[in-house]
């Protein structure tokens, strides 16, 4: 599991039809202190997630697990929206 932070969304209107109706959103990968690590990923949404929101990635198998993208081609999804993190050095 990785965080992200939603920047934006993708639009494809021709896709695996399996994809239709499935919102794509754009993320930053980052650490815990905010700092980007991989910009400007595709991540398929399960939890209503939008722009600014910070956000828990799974990624290869445990992204076909969650309810919303259950056997769906997809690699990245946005499985739960993070309130707080506490890190503590």
């Amino acid at each position: 599991m990785r965080i992200a932070r939603i920047t934006g969304t993708a639009t494809a209107t021709v896709k695996d039809p399996k994809l239709s109706g499935l919102t794509l959103l754009v993320a930053d990968i980052v650490d815990g202190a905010g700092k980007v690590l991989d910009p400007a990923v595709v991540v398929a949404d399960a939890c209503s997630a939008g722009v600014g929101d910070l956000v828990l990635v799974v990624s290869g198998s445990a992204a076909r697990v969650a309810a919303r993208t259950g056997g769906l081609p997809v690699d990245m999804v946005a499985a739960a929206i993070i309130d707080h993190i506490d890190i503590r050095a």
